[in-house]
């Protein structure tokens, strides 16, 4: 009899299931294909337990030589081996297909004949036996075949999840060196007089708290304060209401996200160490802190389509970003490298109809950028990025970098990056065009202001010779005045065990000084 379409359904995860638990490494599928050796996707899960779509991969878009020159877990021949699986896996789906068509056939001859002759009478009937012998055989084919399947289905995604995207031809190759200046913008301030770090600068203003948090927070944590928290909300409120009037979608969205969410963004969380915060999975199953709303903005648009009429979607969405920051060696102190901080971020869904609008909204967001860093008087340059700085998803990326007189160099605070179709085709985000046919998005996404890293570049760029601050007119009707000066005292005093020459001396205890060398490091 023809199996419900909804038991083939449970037959297939049941056999994925058995792929999925049923032996350990190097184990061997019916059909004799091997199945993966270890690893995990989030992704892959949540789409076999039916939560989402399956990733709809376009494999054969990417070369060897593409996969070879972007940095990945994946080479050419990991390359190799996904394109074989996908062939075998399409082979064993079409023969699956034929398998069914044959057992309906089967179910529809055998309804036939128990409507057309009695009941005690259908065993004498040849044809009846026939295809009650070929059922049995379809079945057992099928089970075979389904195995393979879903062993098949395992291995193509566990691995082709990995795969970057394509990369834009002008993209420069190689690392980081290679990277393209394409544009350099204002003036770098000169000063007649040393100028000081950012951290130095505001704790003399008691605007930043960073010192003895190890024992609160934890380390590359910090305080804002007084006007040092105004300016993070001067920052945020000038940046909005630069972008909504430009038709941005406000949106907020939820810090805590499910791991499915993350792979298709591109973030790999299974990386050792991970650059992403996991929640205690034995209370809260797979949910993972955002380090970017990227993220939850894309997670809204999950399984989900939208008017083609409608595009291109712009949002703007302001939240906090927690980031493992897991190259502990690299600047420890000051806000340049932290593990909080608060992020607006642009995103946008285009079309795909004639190929440029992904293209076109990439350079719309990096326009807005250096009008929104321009109008903060900030001197900076614009970086085409490299292959190797591109990550998994993006096919190009612009990175903004502005001078930091105190640290001497020029630090990023901003990148812009166009998805193309990369995280629509494994978040299943479509768009319906004129005629009712649904497409794959594309996704693009930019920093319109990194709180901390802009407040390092303020500071240190608009610092006088007392230690006093300008703002820049662009905040002060947020900020309320036109320079940050030094306190006449500051807030706290230290009174706590780790002082000089012993334990807590009441009202007598003073500050230590900075480590010595600390004011490198800072800086």
């Amino acid at each position: 009899m023809a199996a419900p379409r909804v038991l083939l359904a449970a037959a297939r995860r049941a056999a994925a299931a058995a792929a999925a638990t049923g032996g350990g490494r190097g184990r061997r599928a019916a059909g004799g294909v091997a199945a993966p050796p270890g690893g995990r996707s989030r992704l892959y899960e949540h789409a076999r337990e039916g939560l989402s779509a399956r990733p709809r991969l376009d494999v054969e878009a990417l070369s060897g030589r593409e996969l070879e020159r972007r940095r990945g877990p994946l080479r050419e021949g990991d390359l190799r081996d996904i394109l074989q699986t996908w062939a075998r896996l399409r082979e064993v789906r079409a023969a699956i297909a034929r398998l069914e068509a044959q057992r309906d056939e089967v179910a529809r001859g055998v309804r036939e004949l128990v409507a057309s002759h009695a009941k005690d009478a259908l065993q004498t009937v040849p044809e009846y036996a026939a295809l009650r012998a070929r059922g049995r055989q379809v079945r057992l084919q099928l089970q075979t075949l389904l195995a393979e399947e879903a062993a098949l289905d395992e291995r193509f995604y566990l691995k082709a999840l990995q795969l970057p995207n394509r990369t834009h031809p002008e993209a420069p190759v190689g690392d980081e060196s290679q990277a393209r200046v394409m544009e350099v913008v204002g003036e770098k301030p000169v000063f007649d007089f040393q100028p000081r770090g950012h951290l130095e600068l505001g704790e003399a203003l008691d605007i930043i708290r960073q010192r003895r948090l190890s024992h609160v927070s934890g380390h590359r944590s910090y305080y804002l304060c007084g006007a040092g928290a105004l300016l993070q909300h001067a920052l945020v409120s000038f940046v909005l209401a630069k972008l909504l009037p430009k038709g941005f979608l406000p949106m907020t969205v939820p810090d805590l996200l499910r791991g499915a969410v993350f792979e298709g963004c591109g973030m790999q969380l299974n990386a050792s160490p991970s650059p992403v915060y996991a929640i205690d999975p034995a209370r809260f199953e797979d949910l993972c802190l955002a380090g970017t709303s990227e993220v939850g903005i894309a997670g809204y648009f999950m399984d989900h389509a939208v008017r083609l009429q409608d595009m291109p979607i712009r949002v703007v969405c302001s939240s906090t970003c927690y980031r493992a920051e897991t190259d502990t060696g690299r600047e420890p102190w000051g806000l340049y490298r932290v593990h909080q901080f608060t992020k607006v971020e642009m995103f946008g869904v285009t079309a795909a109809e004639s190929g440029t609008e992904s293209e076109e909204l990439l350079a719309e967001f990096v326009a807005l950028q250096k009008e929104i860093f321009s109008e903060l008087g900030l001197h900076y340059r614009v970086l085409d990025m490299p292959t190797q700085e591109l990550g998994l998803p993006a096919y190009r990326k612009f990175d903004i970098e502005a001078w930091m007189p105190g640290r001497g160099k020029y630090g990023e605070i901003s990148s812009a990056s166009n998805c193309t179709d990369y995280q629509s085709r494994r978040l299943n985000i479509m768009y319906r065009d004129g005629a009712g046919r649904l497409h794959h998005a594309h996704t693009v996404n930019g920093t319109a202001c990194a709180v901390a890293r802009m407040l390092i570049a303020l500071l240190e760029c608009n610092q006088q010779p007392d230690g006093s601050i300008r703002v820049p007119p662009a905040l002060q009707p947020f900020v309320g005045r036109a320079v940050l000066t030094r306190p006449p005292a500051p807030l706290l005093r230290y009174i706590g065990p780790n002082q000089p020459g012993g334990g807590p001396r009441g009202g007598d205890a003073e500050e230590p000084p900075p480590p010595q060398g600390v004011n490198e490091s800072l800086n």
